[in-house]
């Protein structure tokens, strides 16, 4: 019996493409195409050294989360076991606690990576700038709030 070939996984640039179209049209809470967290994201694991899988996971973080993929479409991906582990880590479930989540998180490999660079590109002083005091000062304290929970992040 002859042994079957592993399918081919997606590059990074059918990720790329994947996430930018199951995002297309969605903007952020400044009214930017919604993409361009996705790219800044993606750019801000690989600034701090993470890996292929990490930067898939960083294109698709938000998309379970945010109903742009489905969790099925997910699982019968061809990613990694590490990239998808990563993306449902980083996937806020209804009603969870900040604390379930950050373990959650800290618990998985890889993703304590993605969600600092996502923080970072969250909390970014020039996004944030734009939105109205109360909203700026809600997400700079859950922003903080996270951080603190998930403590100095290192690469992994």
């Amino acid at each position: 019996m002859a042994a079957t070939e592993p399918a081919p996984r997606l590059s990074l640039a059918d990720v790329e493409a994947t996430a930018r179209a199951a995002h297309a049209g969605q903007t952020d809470k400044a009214g930017r195409p919604y993409t361009e967290h996705l790219r800044a994201v993606a750019e801000g694991v690989r600034r701090r050294g993470g890996d292929d899988e990490q930067i898939a996971a960083a294109w698709l973080h938000d998309a379970v989360e945010d109903d742009a993929l489905s969790e099925r479409w997910l699982r019968e991906a061809p990613l990694s076991r590490r990239t998808k582990d990563i993306v449902l880590a980083l996937t806020k479930r209804a009603g969870e606690p900040p604390e379930a989540y950050a373990a959650r998180i800290l618990d998985t490999p890889g993703a304590p990576l993605v969600k600092e660079a996502d923080l970072a590109h969250n909390a970014d002083p020039a996004r944030l700038a734009v939105l109205d005091e109360a909203t700026r000062t809600r997400l700079t304290e859950k922003y903080t709030r996270m951080r603190a929970l998930l403590g100095p992040v290192g690469p992994s």
